[in-house]
């Protein structure tokens, strides 16, 4: 018992010192437009560098609807970022709302520029069946 104490203890120091050490993720709202419609997502961390959040997605008629799960990794003290800037890769999942709904799925890379300590701008590019990108606002929340 003492032994999987110990080893318990140590895993949630480890995982404290990763969040909190090199942690650049934050809660963030993205909003914006792409080539072929608009988006809105939410991202919240669950660790020093990855976030995990809700997304929406539809085209300009808004007859393609696609609501997904996204997960993303943050590479900002990998390249030794300052604080304003965000870069970071990551996947999605989800489902697109339609007459014939289907699986969708994909991945993404993008990043971030902070004006100030709330606002800043976001351009994402992706592929896959449900996500492709865009340049838009960040809020931090």
């Amino acid at each position: 018992m003492k032994k999987q104490l110990k080893k318990l203890l140590l895993l949630v120091a480890v995982f404290v010192l990763a969040t909190t050490v090199y942690g650049q993720a934050e809660k963030v709202l993205n909003l914006g437009g792409i080539g072929t419609g608009l988006y809105a997502g939410l991202e919240f961390p669950v660790g020093g560098v990855i976030t995990v959040g809700p997304a929406a997605y539809t085209d300009w008629n808004f007859d393609k609807f696609v609501i997904a799960a996204k997960g993303n990794f943050y590479f900002d003290n990998l390249f030794n970022l300052p604080p304003e800037w965000d870069v970071y890769a990551g996947a999605n999942a989800g489902w697109k709302i339609s007459d014939d709904g289907q699986f969708n799925w994909g991945a993404q890379v993008g990043g971030r520029w902070f004006w100030n300590d709330k606002w800043g701008i976001n351009a994402e590019f992706g592929g896959g069946s449900g996500v492709n990108g865009g340049v838009g606002v960040t809020m931090k929340f």
